[in-house]
């Protein structure tokens, strides 16, 4: 499809401001006059030059109805674009169509065109290579299926092979019958492993090969219903295979079916603008977390595997220079789903306790410092409502060099209407490090997208305070539409514009280079009445924060496109007398409001008469192989428009 061109923000936003006029004068004819002058004054206030410098300014991005997608994933690429995943979309229709999503936006030209898009990706996890393609593994195989509409009996079965003469393939469909002649198919097909001889000394003993399916009833109703273990025979066998082969149950019920997850990974490649297929990963996983560490290596954690079960703390490893997976036994930890992880200066993992839901009410939530060389966890305590940590947020708080991560907000297990607006913050430069409290947020808030700005401070956005923006303390819906924005120095937030969209459940807010903030999705349970099923947040809007209306912006005329760690390099500048400070922000890779890219690097900086010399920090902890914007501030807090650099 051929990119379509829209008008520049600043002409969108004048047309808007007249065709607001318009409106008034023609709403005074029709509604009390009260109400009118009301939302006249307002839009007049939210105009203001003074108001701006203070609040900052939203701003709606017309969105060309062919480009109108579920965001479900966001990232930034290093060519400016901004990578828009829906998958699926969370619609199953969709799925069952392979219906997939990818959209790219030019902010630069308000452009929209759409990537072909191979499997669905959606809940999939992501981070950034050194190189700077975007790392995609995992998503959707199948879709979650209600208890009340569990027609057939299902359930996960072991196809055992206690032959040694070669692997048995069955198709999809396979019948398998339970003792009593109750009758079971598979539902993809499978291939089991010959069973292999194992010496013990003078002893050899025969373990059987195994492969698991899932399989459904063919009658409806409870009567196939199984809840304890058994043994199945295999339709169609003779001879010795009848012995041979069988599948074992633990149960096959008429329970919820829980979402599937893949095993497919791409590199998703900025220049080409398309997904380049990897070696499978080592599990199916739908909702892990992907981090990269110091070396340049990727794990892969948490998820649930095919059959909708969470994986017990088996995490893997992506070599990045053979593009394929491997088995991590030593990296055995379990944590619940998209848990919040931070990569810190000493090559340590740091779990904030933030997570989405899936797992455990109890095991793998308590926060703490993860040693990927020997596999050891340091817990750090002190966190605050811990039992309100699904659908949190947490952010690695700028500069990066202090090591402060912050959690904020939250929300009680599963479907809980229960929130908090707690904040705490713990140093992990500390020896003991712990969490201490906070400012708190105006309103208990689930779902908060942070985003750190080039000028040191954090914008908080969006959420809500009931769980997928439903009902909270009778209220039907509880989208919060206040914005904030933390002073990490000062301790404290400090009131933004309110935004005009509600943002919930799969939303994402992304630092532009410009010094913008896109925001997008949001996936409400149910619609304003609350009796209703909700439907996805489609408009974009975008927050140009107060430091865009305080002055001249410096600039950046030349530079190298390269830098290497611990070596300065020398950036061009007219307006190197009042540069305050230099920041590499790396950008963000965002899905249900966990981003373990995100960070801002402070930088040293010697001033000559026609530009800077800027030093880059040595560890590789601090500062991960990759892109990054480099922004230059001056001593009003106004950053220059961002020039990208690769850090080797």
């Amino acid at each position: 499809m051929k990119p379509r061109t829209r008008p520049s923000l600043a002409r969108r936003t004048v047309s808007g401001l007249v065709t607001l006029v318009v409106l008034a004068v023609v709403a005074i004819a029709n509604r009390p006059m009260v109400a009118v002058a009301g939302e006249a004054l307002h839009t007049y206030q939210i105009n203001r030059q003074s108001y701006k410098e203070r609040h900052g300014h939203w701003a709606r991005l017309p969105v060309p109805h062919d480009f109108k997608v579920n965001a479900i994933h966001a990232a930034l690429l290093h060519t400016g674009k901004v990578l828009i995943i829906a998958g699926s979309g969370n619609n199953r229709d969709a799925f069952e169509e392979k219906s997939f999503r990818t959209v790219l936006y030019d902010p630069r030209k308000d452009e929209f065109t759409d990537v072909p898009t191979p499997t669905d990706v959606f809940c999939a996890g992501h981070t950034f290579l050194p190189d700077g393609k975007l790392l995609v593994a995992g998503g959707t195989k199948s879709y979650e299926v209600l208890e009340e509409d569990v027609e057939h009996a299902a359930g996960v079965m072991k196809i055992k092979n206690e032959s040694p003469g070669g692997p048995r393939v069955f198709p999809k469909n396979t019948r398998l019958l339970s003792a009593t002649g109750e009758a079971y198919r598979t539902r993809a097909k499978l291939t089991v492993p010959a069973a292999r001889k194992m010496s013990h000394g003078p002893h050899a003993t025969l373990h059987a090969g195994e492969a698991e399916v899932w399989v459904d009833a063919e009658a409806k109703g409870d009567r196939p219903v199984v809840k304890a273990p058994a043994q199945y025979s295999i339709e169609g066998l003779t001879g010795a295979d009848v012995r041979n082969l069988y599948g074992i149950a633990e149960k096959i019920t008429r329970e919820k079916q829980e979402y599937g997850g893949d095993r497919t990974s791409y590199e998703f490649d900025p220049l080409t603008e398309r997904y380049v297929r990897t070696g499978n990963m080592r599990d199916h996983r739908w909702y892990p977390t992907l981090i990269g560490l110091t070396g340049g290596d990727v794990i892969a954690v948490s998820g649930l595997d095919q059959f909708g079960r969470i994986l017990p703390g088996r995490n893997e490893r992506y070599l990045p220079a053979q593009r394929r997976w491997v088995a991590a036994p030593e990296l055995k930890r379990y944590f619940p789903t998209y848990p919040g992880l931070h990569l810190t200066a000493d090559g340590r993992v740091f779990y904030s306790g933030s997570n989405s839901g899936y797992g455990s009410d109890t095991e793998g939530r308590t926060p703490g410092l993860w040693n990927v060389e020997r596999n050891t966890f340091q817990v750090v305590p002190g966190l605050r409502d811990p039992q309100m940590n699904e659908t949190s947020s947490s952010v690695l708080l700028p500069p990066a060099q202090d090591q402060r991560v912050m959690i904020l907000g939250g929300g009680g297990v599963g479907e809980s209407e229960e929130s908090t607006a707690r904040t705490d913050i713990a140093d992990l430069d500390e020896t003991s490090p712990r969490y201490r409290p906070g400012p708190d947020l105006p309103k208990p808030a689930r779902y908060l997208s942070t985003v750190v700005l080039p000028d040191d401070t954090v914008l908080t956005t969006g959420g809500s305070s009931g769980y997928r923006g439903g009902s909270y303390r009778g209220e039907p819906r509880s989208d919060l539409f206040n914005a904030q924005i933390y002073h990490p120095r000062r301790n404290a937030f400090e009131t933004a514009a309110e935004s005009t969209v509600g943002r919930n459940y799969h939303s994402e807010a992304i630092l532009l280079p410009d010094g913008r903030v896109i925001t997008m999705g949001g996936d409400p349970l149910y619609d304003r009445t609350g009796k209703n099923a909700g439907t996805f947040e489609q408009r974009i809007e975008i927050f140009s924060p107060p430091y865009l209306f305080k002055g001249e912006r410096p600039e950046i005329t030349d530079g190298p496109v390269t830098v290497d760690r611990g070596s300065t390099a020398f950036f061009g500048t007219p307006d190197a007398s009042r540069i305050a400070t230099a920041r590499l922000v790396r950008p963000s890779a965002v899905t249900h409001v966990t981003d373990v890219d995100q960070r801002s690097v402070a930088l040293g900086v010697q001033r000559s008469a026609s530009g800077l010399q800027v030093t880059v920090p040595e560890k590789s902890g601090l500062v991960p192989s990759g892109w990054y914007m480099l922004f230059l501030v001056d001593d009003k807090g106004i950053p220059s428009t961002a020039r990208w650099v690769r850090v080797r």
